[in-house]
């Protein structure tokens, strides 16, 4: 192949991104806007080594996957890339894309579950940020560049979205106010922005400047509420001086109303302001957090909510929760969270700022335990630092990942893998339908497989209620990770018997003393005064094997005192 090529291409799959794939002489070409089953003819733009980019030239045979396209700029725009296609056959090619790159990039052998589909994939977008062209149009970037497409009245957005962008269009115009320009970095206005509250109806206006001030703003917010009424909460000026590709910068100036809109979410009313993450598809995130807390299984639990944003996934469990604990890294999302909880009336829930690390270090410091890990990260996942965290920190029993990208997910999955969790069930959610993208969330949860080892001490076995059970004292970092409820396979080293069991009961203790105290088996004549004044020889006196096997005790390990510190009994019931 070379580049303005017409070559035959029949499309037999889709890639990632949504465009059409075909095989042409054992090279992979990729063409945007085709379906799989069109016979096309293929124009050939860029060729590399081993995969070439193209446009369709002309449908040969069309797809009967394929149906009418009711977006005059879906071509050009890098908005939806499945405008051309049924949205039942979205449907299952998303559903195909999650599992085989699970299975290509997690090496899962599990299917997920049958993808959560939208009501109406259309008019779902609760945000918006519209580059600003030359003249004042406002529109969505071509697909990988920065030449701005007007997009008129988008189908992905709700219909106020469109009015009140004709509103700031005309305004624009009539005062002839300088567009931002990229090279020189000169010129007032960036982008335009707009957030919608699906069942509260509330609006916030946003407009990204490069500069401190936008003349003629009361008009502005005049012209606004001629299209928007009671509806119009706020108009916001975000400023960003800065030569960069982030679209926000980090102040707002509320020229009008307050700085933030309301919306309510799986029957939480939740602030939003110019910077908190809040799922763009409402109804569609509601489905995925019933999901996550199916999932969480929260009743009596304590919930640690990571990468929390507004604090959204946590509070919609809280009233099931025992407590829920959000860690988030940006000051104002934990503000907001902090707000969303108390006007919520939830009192179990709390925030912290910083990260993973810090809240684990503050955490164990309290003495508090996580049994269910929410992650919800951006596009690019866990870093691996977090996810060892995560499982040797916290030790969560469940771990409940939402992932806006499959990849990473896949990734983490194996991480977490080796980190003693195994993936139980995962189920894509369209939230993003017509797009390429598509939401997923997944359970893991903690095995034991990992301690399917000799451990460095011996059980000794005693008869409560008729119940045959075990006290095993661990000296390891085993002990770290075991959880009431685990399935524990061990090694007795006094008789070498391998035992299955399940973790019933924990006792930690912070010292030698508090150890010994504890023990039933003081009652075989080692007091408590003894205990305050013992010593390694002392132990092994009053503690010989003699001793104990007299008092039906078999094979206590003895070791130093300092041996001891931070120690872990576990008592465990035999399967």
């Amino acid at each position: 192949m070379r580049k303005n090529d017409i070559i035959p291409l029949d499309i037999v799959d889709i890639s990632s991104e949504g465009s059409g794939v075909g095989k042409y002489e054992g090279q992979a070409v990729f063409v945007p806007n085709t379906a799989v089953g069109d016979k096309i003819k293929a124009h050939i733009l860029k060729v590399n080594k081993h995969y070439a980019f193209a446009k369709c030239h002309e449908i040969i045979e069309a797809s009967k996957h394929r149906t009418k396209i009711d977006c005059g700029v879906f071509s050009r725009c890098g908005g939806c890339v499945f405008r051309h296609i049924d949205y039942k056959s979205e449907a299952q090619l998303k559903q195909n894309r999650v599992k085989q790159t699970m299975q290509r990039i997690g090496k899962v052998a599990l299917d997920p579950q049958p993808i959560i589909l939208a009501e109406n994939p259309d008019r779902y977008r609760n945000k918006a940020l519209y580059p600003i062209a030359a003249g004042g149009e406002i529109g969505f970037y071509s697909h990988h560049s920065h030449t701005s497409i007007a997009c008129g009245d988008c189908l992905l957005h709700p219909e106020v979205f469109y009015k009140a962008g004709a509103v700031f269009t005309a305004f624009v115009k009539k005062h002839n106010i300088l567009v931002y320009n990229e090279e020189t970095h000169s010129g007032l206005l960036r982008h335009f922005y707009m957030r919608h509250g699906k069942l509260t109806g509330e609006t916030m206006v946003g407009v990204v400047i490069n500069g401190n001030d936008l003349p003629k703003k009361e008009e502005l917010v005049k012209d606004l509420k001629s299209v928007l009424g009671d509806n119009l909460k706020c108009l916001i000026l975000n400023i960003n001086t800065k030569k960069t590709n982030v679209v926000l910068g980090d102040k707002n100036i509320c020229v009008y109303g307050r700085e933030y809109i309301y919306d309510i979410l799986c029957g939480v009313k939740v602030r939003i302001s110019p910077h908190s993450f809040y799922q763009v598809n409402h109804d569609m995130a509601e489905r995925l957090y019933e999901k996550a807390a199916e999932y969480a299984k929260p009743e009596g639990k304590n919930v640690l909510d990571l990468y929390c944003g507004a604090g959204t996934i946590g509070l919609s469990m809280a009233r099931e929760a025992k407590s829920i604990i959000g860690v988030e890294i940006v000051e104002a999302a934990v503000r907001d969270a902090k707000i969303n909880a108390q006007e919520n009336g939830v009192a179990n829930a709390r925030f912290i700022c910083g990260d993973a690390a810090q809240a684990a270090e503050q955490l164990n410091q309290e003495n508090i335990s996580a049994d269910v890990v929410i992650l919800d990260p951006p596009r690019k996942g866990c870093e691996e630092a977090l996810l060892k965290t995560v499982a040797k920190d916290f030790a969560p029993e469940r771990i409940v990942y939402v992932s806006c990208d499959v990849a990473t997910l896949a990734r983490d999955t194996a991480i977490l893998e080796g980190l003693g969790y195994k993936l139980q069930e995962y189920t894509p959610v369209d939230l993003f339908p017509r797009t390429a993208h598509c939401e997923t969330v997944a359970l893991l949860s903690r095995q034991i497989d990992v301690h399917k080892m000799k451990l460095n001490s011996a059980p000794f076995e005693m008869i409560k209620s008729g119940e045959k059970t075990i006290e095993l004292r661990l000296f390891d970092e085993k002990r770290q990770q075991l959880k009431v409820g685990d399935k524990i396979v061990f090694t007795d080293t006094t008789t070498g018997e391998t035992l299955n069991a399940t973790v019933v009961k924990l006792h930690r203790f912070d010292s030698f003393k508090e150890l010994y105290k504890s023990l039933p088996l003081l009652k075989c004549g080692y007091t408590t005064e003894n205990v305050d004044n013992a010593n390694s020889s002392d132990m092994e006196e009053y503690y010989s094997v003699e001793e104990q096997r007299k008092h039906g005790v078999v094979g206590i390990e003895l070791c130093k005192p300092k041996h001891f510190t931070d120690e872990t009994v576990v008592l465990l019931s035999k399967v």
